[in-house]
Formats: structure tokens, sequence, C-alpha cells
């Protein structure tokens, strides 16, 4: 309810409620370009041209989808982008960890040995296979969200995911024996 709020308060020009709104979903939208995109660099550019998309695009959401629905499109949409972007450059260094503030505590999470595995894992799939897995399991978005972020066949998503969760199986076996 609160959302719906903010959300009618910033298509009607209040700006501090596009800013509340805008860092409500924050967190979110970096979530989303982090697992699509397996790079925190990559993903903090790709959520800030997400956030800046929202924010000159809000007055044309429409009550038609769920809130967090569009913006997933949203991020999904610049991730894919810059996907197919990063396929034209060369990384000098693969490597290279940058450390930012606001997700210390998430770092920290994520220093597992299994987390990193999974992310290893998730990184390795098609782009269109880690993208359907992003949504599903770290945003939580229903098969019929999905279709509708990806703007695909709801049987689509369905294989997609299918096929996605035997890959994980398969490469998270092959780390458990060092093989990858």
């Amino acid at each position: 309810m609160v959302e719906a709020n903010l959300i009618r308060s910033a298509q009607n020009g209040d700006h501090e409620s596009l800013v509340k709104l805008l860092e409500i979903i924050e967190h979110s939208v970096y979530r989303t370009a982090y697992y699509v995109l397996g790079n925190e660099q990559d993903a903090l550019d790709a959520s800030q041209e997400a956030l800046i998309r929202i924010y000159t695009k809000i007055n044309t959401y429409q009550e038609k989808a769920k809130f967090s629905t569009w913006v997933q499109r949203i991020v999904t949409n610049v991730c894919i982008d810059k996907f197919r972007k990063k396929k034209e450059m060369v990384s000098i260094d693969e490597n290279e960890t940058t450390l930012y503030a606001p997700y210390n505590v998430e770092q920290e999470v994520e220093r597992s040995g299994m987390v990193e595995e999974v992310r290893r894992a998730i990184n390795q799939l098609p782009e269109h296979h880690r993208t359907v897995v992003t949504l599903r399991y770290m945003q939580d978005l229903s098969y019929n969200e999905i279709a509708e972020v990806m703007n695909m066949p709801l049987n689509t998503v369905k294989s997609y995911l299918f096929r996605a969760r035997q890959q994980l199986q398969e490469l998270l076996k092959e780390y458990q024996k060092g093989g990858v």
C-alpha cells in the first residue's frame, strides 16, 4: 500500500516520493543485475542505468502489471543490453574485485564456498538461462511474471528453467568432484 502511494505521488511530480521509491527498489535492482551479469562493476553500472530509466519513465508505469514486474523488466533489458555489449569487449583483468560499502554484509555472506560455487555455476549458464534463474530464485518472481518481464511465452520460461536446473546440477557435481 505504501509503495502504491509512493508510485502515485511520484507520477504526480513529487520528487521526494520518487527518491523514496528508488531507495526501496535499489537493492533488488542491484541483486538482479549482479546475478544476471555476474560482475559487481557491471551490476553497479546496470543498476544505476536501470534506476535512471525508472526515474525518467515512472509516468509510463501503468497498474496493469505489478510494479516489481515492471521494474524487473527494465533491469533485465538493461542487463541484456550490457551483456550484448560486453560480448564485444575483452576484459583485461577478469578477477579484479572492487569493494563497495553498501554491499559489505552481503559480501560477507557470499564468501562461503557453496555460495561461490553456485554463483560460478550460474555465471556459466547461457544468458537466457541465467536470467530466468535470477528472476525466479533471486527475485522470487512467478513463472508468469518472468514470462512478462522477458516478453516470452510461459512454456519457454518453464523450459529454460528446467534446462538451467539440469545444467546447474551437472556443474555443481563437477565442482564437488573438483573438476571445474
